[in-house]
């Protein structure tokens, strides 16, 4: 019995496609790694944000502010390289990745999001708003859905990907708590604003660390179903 082997006994040309796949997976999965590195020693250099009551955004504001920024690029391009993947994964199994497809147009928002995000700094309270920070809080809410909502949609299909399928049982979970982290970031502000300023950077990040786990968990279980033990 065992798991659902890759494509039978693939010709050399598909298991070289399978393998270039997986190793995308693997640079996905080593890039979040980057991320919560990057995003660390940004938080420890000053002016020394507060992770508990400022946005994650903030971090690009300041002395070294290139260090965050160049963490959006790198949280854009990784969310892209695992959009990338998982097409092929889809095309691989002959359905030319139609059942991601409404998952993937939310999820590259989240990974355009970032990218823009990179482009248009963010205002830091008490300095007034400016356009680039507008741009900034728009792009921010669209991503934040994309993702949260990107990641279930994505997560529920999955039961249906012969490669991917196992990866649903740990997946749907976690894209649940995205959605339901998300909804309190976007409506802490308006619901509760001076709980909102004293917590909103820990709510920011927990659903920033739920989606980029979500990505992580994925992209290990395929990587290690795409290795040639794996895979016939």
């Amino acid at each position: 019995m065992g798991e659902t082997r890759i494509g039978g006994a693939p010709p050399p040309a598909k298991a070289a496609a399978a393998t270039g796949t997986g190793r995308i997976f693997l640079v996905v999965a080593a890039l979040v790694g980057l991320y919560v590195l990057l995003d660390a020693v940004a938080q420890l250099l000053p002016p020394h944000y507060s992770p508990i009551a400022q946005a994650e955004s903030d971090l690009a504001v300041g002395p070294f502010g290139y260090l965050m920024t160049l963490n959006f690029v790198n949280r854009g391009i990784l969310s892209l390289l695992f959009l990338l993947a998982l097409v092929r994964t889809s095309r691989a199994a002959g359905t030319s990745g139609r059942r991601y497809v409404g998952g993937a147009v939310l999820m590259g928002i989240w990974g355009v999001g970032a990218l823009l995000l990179a482009i248009f700094p963010t205002d830091v309270p008490p300095t007034p708003v400016t356009l680039h920070g507008l741009i900034h809080l728009v792009v921010a809410v669209l991503a934040f859905l994309g993702g949260a909502f990107g990641s279930l949609l994505i997560s529920i299909r999955l039961g249906e990907d012969e490669v991917l399928r196992g990866a649903r049982s740990f997946a749907l979970p976690i894209a649940l708590l995205a959605v339901l982290s998300c909804l309190v970031v976007l409506a802490l502000p308006s619901a509760a604003p001076r709980l909102s300023g004293q917590i909103g950077g820990l709510t920011e990040r927990t659903f920033l660390g739920l989606v980029l786990l979500w990505i992580l968990a994925v992209s290990i279980y395929a990587w290690r179903r795409y290795q040639p033990g794996r895979r016939a």
